[in-house]
């Protein structure tokens, strides 16, 4: 008796299945990595088949963010706008560490997407349940940035360290640091916590990040109460 042998059946391609797939290549091998013919290759279709689903690569990539934007917690129902607001923001981090092809991504976006502005609306709503203005608001959203995406734009990104075979470099990094910039060197060196050396970053990105999101928050709670206004009121 002829014994058939069952093919595995080929899952149906669709948009969902193109973004995480998308998703899942950026993750693994870098955002550089993925092309709409490198993606085909990923879920054994010719190339042709991934533009009934997405029109080209920006339209790809602007679907990877509004997946990401997916996955950040929705605000916790009835909660202060302040826990709300830092509870959306840490998670929002959270998924950017997760994909960290995302920021450049995010900050390269000319259009804005319904999931985008969805995301936004709802940022901008935990403020003005809170009791804020909408000209608070607006000004608070201004401030909020790009962290409200769980991401700050730092000065300069961090320099490359020296090997911890490298002693004398560190040193010699060190004492030309010490002489030439004395204010920076003195941060520096109370940064390095730890760290034998002080010439690297010597920074804990979240707890900096954690920093700067309290600060903000408890200066717009400062004006919320002092029922702040943008054409120069200040009534406490």
């Amino acid at each position: 008796m002829t014994q058939l042998v069952e093919t595995p059946r080929r899952l149906p391609l669709n948009r969902d299945r193109v973004l995480r797939s998308a998703i899942a290549l950026a993750d693994t091998e870098g955002i550089e990595a993925l092309s709409m013919r490198r993606l085909a290759q990923e879920l054994g279709v010719v190339p042709m088949a991934l533009y009934k689903h997405v029109a080209n690569k920006e339209e790809l990539l602007g679907g990877m963010v509004d997946t990401m934007v997916g996955e950040i917690e929705a605000p916790v129902a009835r909660a202060p706008w302040k826990s709300a607001v830092r509870q959306r923001v840490l998670s929002a981090r959270q998924v950017l560490l997760r994909h960290a092809w995302a920021r450049p991504v995010i900050e390269s976006r000319t259009t804005v997407t319904p999931a985008v502005l969805g995301y936004m609306d709802s940022f901008a709503g935990m403020f003005l349940a809170g009791g804020f203005s909408e000209d608070l608001t607006h000004h608070v959203m201004h401030a909020m940035g790009s962290r409200m995406w769980g991401f700050t734009q730092e000065v300069f990104d961090d320099p490359a360290e020296p090997g911890p075979d490298q002693p004398e470099m560190q040193a010699a990094m060190a004492r030309q640091m010490a002489e030439n910039y004395p204010s920076l060197f003195r941060i520096a060196v109370t940064a390095a916590h730890d760290d034998e050396s002080v010439v690297g970053s010597g920074c804990d990105d979240q707890f900096e990040f954690e920093f700067a999101l309290d600060l903000l928050l408890d200066g717009f709670e400062r004006l919320h109460r002092q029922k702040w206004t943008s054409d120069g009121g200040n009534h406490r």
